[in-house]
């Protein structure tokens, strides 16, 4: 890397084909979070407050279903976005009719992976970009936010951003009330920006990686802190899944993982002597499996972040040159990381079950054509199975 005047460094490095983490950023942006007077304990919702008798149906069901993905923004037309709603729209209602609707096979929320409006966040945007791409979505939405939810840098072109960093995310997913906001959608009530959903067989912990991946502000860890607790605080007998916007890992040829979110979430790891079961992230506009073998076990590490903000296949963000064709599974230079899939040529989203003995991943892609063709199957599966003797409880 080149050096100038008193160090200064002008370009970022290159990664080689293979490495999957980018170093870290030297002037990293990080915007201050919104303030909250409670205790880190007070960072968790209940699905049963938002679905009365979510546990009660999961438990006869014997499963949870959902849906995630992130990066769906539609600043440059809601198309690609809505289709993908509509497909997972579809998988609810076809769920409700089939054979096996007593099964409990319908999704019952979709949990959002961040950037959920482009390029700032404003609240002005939720309506066009937010709400009415998913009018039809008959679930609850639940999100952690990602980089352009909380940027508050305006772009050439934006509309000026005169609020406060993460201000339309709070009002709309973090409202101390739930409030009718558009139509048939209201306001959501979780506790903060980064924040746990104790749901049947799973619980979700949803951390907050700001603008540059950072989850705390250099010299500081609040964040780490209370991820360490909830980490120590899960239950044994419960899937635990951790949501961060920025990857850890990413073999696409613009942004790369992230080396600070990686060695935070290690460093949480470690501390609570627990890791978690799955990582899933957006950030990059692709999708990507990785495996990663972690003391006694293998964690997939996904991005799913084709959610629609890419509204064509040119502005999906490509595999670093060759891996297109690179067998799979592809070692990375990380020892003990490996590329299990990855699609850069279509959006799609995550259908994530999990019971008593497996939690499990299934991705469809969408494609860009007009009308889009949507996998009626799964294109790619992970299955995470329960350690021997051990069965995961609502």
């Amino acid at each position: 890397m080149a050096t100038g005047f008193k160090g200064a460094t002008f370009a970022k490095q290159r990664r080689k084909v293979g490495n999957p983490v980018s170093p870290a950023a030297e002037h990293a942006r990080f915007e201050p979070l919104p303030a909250y007077t409670g205790t880190g304990s007070d960072l968790v919702l209940m699905l049963d407050s938002i679905l009365p008798g979510a546990t009660a149906d999961a438990t006869k069901a014997g499963q949870l279903v959902f849906h995630t993905v992130g990066d769906t923004g539609g600043i440059h037309g809601t198309e690609t976005q809505s289709a993908i709603s509509d497909a997972m729209e579809a998988q609810i209602t076809a769920a409700a009719k089939g054979k096996n609707a007593a099964q409990g096979d319908a999704p019952r929320f979709f949990y959002h992976l961040g950037d959920v409006v482009y390029f700032n966040g404003l609240s002005t945007q939720y309506v066009e970009q937010f709400y009415e791409p998913y009018q039809y979505y008959d679930a609850p939405i639940f999100a952690i936010p990602g980089n352009h939810d909380g940027d508050t840098q305006t772009r050439k072109g934006d509309e000026a951003d005169n609020e406060p960093s993460l201000y339309g995310f709070m009002k709309n997913f973090c409202s101390a009330t739930s409030q009718p906001f558009f139509k048939y959608r209201s306001t959501m009530t979780q506790p903060y920006c980064y924040w746990t959903l104790q749901a049947p067989f799973v619980h979700i912990i949803g951390t907050y990686s700001n603008v540059d991946g950072l989850l705390d502000a250099r010299g500081s860890n609040p964040q780490l802190t209370w991820l360490v607790q909830q980490l120590q605080a899960a239950p044994k007998d419960k899937w635990v899944i951790l949501g961060v916007h920025h990857p850890c890992y990413s073999l696409d040829s613009v942004h790369g993982g992230y080396e600070e979110t990686l060695a935070t979430l290690d460093r949480a790891f470690e501390m609570s002597g627990r890791a978690p079961d799955a990582v899933l992230s957006g950030h990059v506009h692709n999708t990507q499996r990785f495996s990663r073998k972690c003391d006694d076990k293998t964690i997939p590490y996904i991005i799913a972040g084709a959610g629609g903000y890419a509204n064509t296949q040119r502005a999906m963000h490509p595999l670093q040159d060759g891996l297109d064709k690179a067998k799979r599974p592809y070692p990375t230079t990380v020892p003990g990381v490996a590329l299990e899939f990855a699609d850069d040529q279509n959006a799609g989203f995550l259908r994530v079950t999990a019971n008593p003995t497996k939690l499990v991943f299934d991705y469809f892609s969408v494609s860009f054509d007009t009308p889009p063709k949507v996998a009626s199957a799964p294109v790619d599966t992970v299955t995470v199975s329960a350690p021997k003797g051990t069965k995961m409880t609502p």
